[in-house]
């Protein structure tokens, strides 16, 4: 699947969710980051191992930093040069990953 640049339409529609829920636009390059806190380190690492399986079946992976409970993720194509619908796609996973790791 050839993936494309998102366009500044898809920007508004589609990054504004991420945006409302904690993400945010990098200020120098194009790409999104949110910080996840859990619990402890398990509940982390559980949280990555997920995130983990989804962007291998997707070819799409994130730059990510860890220690103990703290998750680091940063999105963005390499393809593309920046932000595309894989990013929003694995962004709402990530999200939806992270709100089952909470409990």
């Amino acid at each position: 699947m050839i993936v494309g640049k998102l366009t500044q339409e898809e920007r508004e529609k589609d990054l504004k969710p991420l945006l409302s829920n904690g993400w945010s636009v990098q200020q120098n390059r194009d790409a999104i980051y949110k910080e996840f806190l859990f619990k402890n380190f398990n509940q982390a690492f559980g949280f990555m191992t997920k995130v983990a399986l989804q962007a291998e079946k997707m070819d799409h992976h994130p730059e990510w930093f860890n220690v103990y409970n703290k998750v680091n993720i940063t999105l963005s194509s390499h393809d593309v040069n920046g932000l595309s619908q894989r990013d929003v796609k694995l962004a709402s996973f990530i999200d939806k990953a992270a709100k089952v790791g909470e409990n």
